[in-house]
């Protein structure tokens, strides 16, 4: 799924944004809203997103970074750390949970 506007996001339905922005697996009973360019840098595209998903993308990159080349998901999807996580959680179900462990310096 394509990033949304904020205002467009809050119309749909969870079953209506049915894969995680991040991971692509089905998304649960929880849905996060992952702004691509930070609010506090602008941004009002959002994309639905598992919570793990969500706490990891701001463990692993700082917001500098996501506003300044990391908004692209592919680019994301190719770090380190995010590429590690996505390999682990793609066979979790959609409500799995689990501490995240760091936060990246903003």
């Amino acid at each position: 799924m394509e990033g949304l506007r904020q205002a467009d996001a809050r119309a749909l339905l969870p079953s209506e944004a049915e894969r995680c922005g991040l991971c692509a697996r089905p998304l649960g009973r929880k849905v996060e809203w992952h702004h691509r360019i930070p609010k506090s840098r602008g941004g009002t595209e959002v994309l639905p997103v598992h919570p793990i998903c969500h706490r990891t993308i701001h463990a692993c990159v700082s917001n500098h970074d996501l506003a300044t080349g990391l908004a692209e998901l592919d680019a994301l999807r190719v770090q380190p750390d995010i590429a590690r996580f996505l390999r682990w959680i793609a066979d979790k179900p959609a409500d799995f949970h689990a501490p995240t462990r760091r936060r990246a310096p903003d």
